[in-house]
């Protein structure tokens, strides 16, 4: 009798969406995330973001809330939310909305922007990687 062996399987390095209209944060973010080996995935606006995630899920989405609209990346959430296939991503918030980070840090239950982590800019990029990798790391 043949016995078969067992098949590791072995998952590709994790995807991270950047949503985010500037181009040199997108960019200055994506360089340590790579060298850490994630596959970043780009995007420019939250439409182009959110049509990304609905083809492959991320996953874990950085957003900016504040682009080319000033409530774009609020929609993009709520949107993000409410898609089956998106609805457990991780989504970590970055803005330079500094008046308001009290309001964000207890946000994440309110329906509006519900987020998992909130990043004032300019982001302290050693915390953001840190958080990142404690929320993708196999045992968490």
């Amino acid at each position: 009798m043949k016995t078969r062996k067992a098949t590791q399987v072995t998952l590709g390095p994790r995807t991270i969406l950047i949503i985010d209209d500037d181009v040199d944060f997108v960019e200055a973010t994506s360089v340590p995330l790579e060298k850490r080996g994630y596959h970043v995935v780009k995007a420019y606006d939250g439409r182009e973001g959110l049509r990304l995630a609905k083809i492959a899920p991320p996953d874990l989405v950085i957003m900016d809330i504040m682009m080319g609209e000033r409530t774009e990346g609020f929609f993009t959430v709520q949107e993000m939310r409410q898609t089956t296939e998106l609805r457990s991503v991780p989504i970590f918030v970055v803005s330079s909305l500094y008046s308001r980070i009290e309001e964000f840090k207890v946000a994440p239950e309110r329906e509006w922007l519900a987020h998992d982590e909130f990043f004032p800019k300019p982001v302290d990029t050693e915390k953001l990687l840190k958080s990142i990798d404690r929320r993708l790391s196999d045992d968490h």
